[in-house]
């Protein structure tokens, strides 16, 4: 079965396949289940082409995927463009959301690990 573009395995229970879909997660998935009237431990492979397109068209009402995505970039380019302090930090790659950055920050900042060297000598020619 595809939703959204994304295929859903159908070895899995969906309650656990149907937050393969960016946007839905582990609530989202069990409340469209509940509406659509199927069981949450139900696998994909059980389900008949009915229940298939009650699951689509109710996990299509949201915003999953792309037009999330698409919206989650505009609202940071947004940031950016009136140059406010957390669109600031999206452009540097920082933490956004007031992290400690002098140690836990190896996401955003990449592997970066300083060392405290004491004492460096420097050879002189003689």
């Amino acid at each position: 079965m595809r939703i959204a573009g994304v295929t859903i395995p159908d070895n899995k229970q969906l309650a656990y396949s149907l937050p393969l879909i960016f946007g839905i997660g582990p609530t989202r998935a069990l409340e469209i289940l509940q509406s659509a009237g199927i069981a949450p431990t139900k696998k994909g492979s059980d389900l008949n082409n009915d229940d298939e397109q009650k699951i689509r068209s109710l996990a299509e009402g949201f915003l999953i995927e792309g037009e999330l995505r698409r919206e989650i970039g505009q609202n940071i380019k947004r940031l950016k463009d009136i140059k406010s302090a957390r669109g600031d930090r999206h452009a540097r790659g920082l933490p956004v959301r007031g992290q400690r950055t002098k140690t836990n920050s190896r996401t955003r900042r990449g592997n970066v690990r300083k060392t405290m060297t004491s004492g460096r000598r420097t050879l002189e020619k003689t």
